[in-house]
């Protein structure tokens, strides 16, 4: 079961956004990621809680960020209910897409379990709702992922390997690229592992 930290920065000025700790394993149902958040002042600030089914559909997620909470799943395209700060207002929203994307590592890892991409692969578009900071507002977009090579990394616990892809926001044509390994996000946009106590785990 990995458990580390994760240090989460904004990925244009580079300022701190604060740290995700974290542990993740796979399960019967397919893949489980727990994490709390807290702010660069060291103060609590939300949490994120998904499972995957053995597809890497998300059939469970919940999150919470400054009092807003969002529980969502993969219901007749994807489906979520937003609840504000006060408790008094729940808002329910569904589209057409194939999964959820947000700030947290844990979507990265869960959308190459869904796409299951090889480096013979042609680049895959995929369309995901994006719950945007500080309030998880929801909000729809379409990228293509593309696996550009799998490399195996002699380390002390045997061969790691890593998975390169790259990643094209389909309204800007901005594109970036993302280093995995099994379940862990080694290195994004945003995003830098700062510490992680075993080693990752194989998804099949």
């Amino acid at each position: 079961m990995p458990r580390g930290r994760y240090s989460l920065h904004d990925p244009h000025d580079h300022s701190p956004l604060g740290e995700e700790h974290f542990h993740c394993a796979p399960g019967p149902s397919g893949w489980r990621y727990v994490s709390q958040i807290t702010a660069p002042s060291g103060e609590h600030s939300g949490s994120v809680d998904l499972t995957l089914d053995e597809l890497g559909r998300p059939i469970r997620l919940e999150l919470h960020a400054a009092s807003w909470r969002v529980r969502a799943a993969a219901l007749e395209g994807v489906t979520w209910v937003r609840t504000d700060p006060t408790g008094t207002e729940a808002t329910e929203g569904n589209v057409p897409a194939h999964a959820f994307t947000g700030t947290s590592p844990a979507f990265l890892v869960a959308i190459t379990r869904l796409l299951g991409l090889t480096p013979a692969s042609p680049a895959t578009r995929v369309r995901l709702v994006a719950f945007t900071d500080p309030v998880l507002a929801p909000r729809t977009v379409d990228q293509s992922w593309a696996l550009l090579r799998s490399e195996a990394h002699a380390t002390d616990n045997g061969p790691l390997t890593v998975d390169e892809y790259q990643v094209s926001a389909l309204d800007t044509g901005e594109q970036h690229t993302v280093h995995i390994s099994g379940d862990v996000v080694l290195a994004a946009p945003g995003i830098e592992l700062e510490d992680l106590e075993s080693p990752p785990s194989a998804l099949s």
